[in-house]
């Protein structure tokens, strides 16, 4: 895979996430090469973030976010019941262009199994993928556009390594979405392992900060509780990123939480 190249003065430049170009994101393949069909990877996101869904009555939270959503729709389709209101915050003027296609036409015919698998670990969904996702209100918008403590839940997919090679603005990202949440507010998310800077179809070269557990760890201890990591291991039918696998998160912002109804 290729890398950065070289600064003048012979050390190589961390690119951030203001030197890539997000509103020409290759959504066509990145959809192609990621979500035409369901990956073992996808089975294993989507089967740890239902134990955490399932465990909310039916809009029992006002509010969640999905930070950076892309075109990856399944962590919509998972907050269709617990929340009332989701919010897809997405900086690229591509990836805002298709979720308000799915959203307006109705979803591709390719997410149905990634919804069947949904509901099937959740049955408080909708039946339809269409009506699961219908609390999403697209925002176009960045991480430093959030109003700290607005939503009882934050949603976090392959997106704050995955936009930066500098260490310090993943740190920032990262503490941004620790913050969107209220206290005692939940949060879910998942990061590629490892995984250097990438190529999606023959575009260019997109900005990633490797991480690793022990990344995550020196992150979100010092400003969560409950942390908890879980690890995927490397998806072979996907394509070659230079990834080691999938890490999984859950964790609550520190403070106490506002009572909420247990499913039945």
């Amino acid at each position: 895979m290729d890398r950065p190249e070289p600064s003048r003065a012979g050390a190589t430049r961390a690119r951030r996430n203001r030197d890539a170009d997000w509103n020409a994101w290759p959504v066509a393949d990145y959809l192609a090469e990621n979500y035409r069909r369901l990956h073992p990877l996808d089975i294993g996101v989507i089967r740890h973030h239902a134990a955490v869904y399932r465990g909310y009555a039916p809009g029992a939270l006002a509010r969640t976010l999905e930070l950076g959503a892309g075109p990856n729709l399944y962590p919509l389709m998972q907050a269709g019941a617990a929340s009332r209101r989701i919010d897809a915050l997405e900086p690229g003027a591509a990836g805002v262009r298709y979720l308000r296609h799915q959203l307006e036409a109705g979803p591709d015919a390719s997410w149905r199994p990634f919804y069947t698998l949904c509901r099937s670990l959740d049955p408080a969904l909708p039946e339809s993928c269409a009506e699961a996702l219908r609390p999403v209100r697209v925002v176009p918008g960045t991480a430093a556009d959030l109003i700290p403590g607005g939503y009882d839940l934050a949603s976090m997919n392959f997106v704050a390594e995955s936009v930066t090679e500098d260490f310090g603005e993943f740190t920032a990202l990262c503490a941004a979405f620790v913050g969107a949440v209220r206290p005692g507010g939940r949060l879910l998310a998942s990061f590629m392992e490892r995984m250097p800077s990438y190529r999606i179809g023959e575009g260019p070269i997109w900005p990633a900060c490797p991480v690793d557990e022990d990344t995550l760890r020196a992150v979100f201890a010092p400003r969560t509780t409950g942390l908890r990591i879980t690890r995927v291991a490397k998806d072979r039918t996907l394509p070659e990123y230079g990834d080691s696998g999938v890490l999984l998160l859950t964790a609550e912002r520190p403070g106490a939480p506002a009572p909420a109804p247990p499913r039945t």
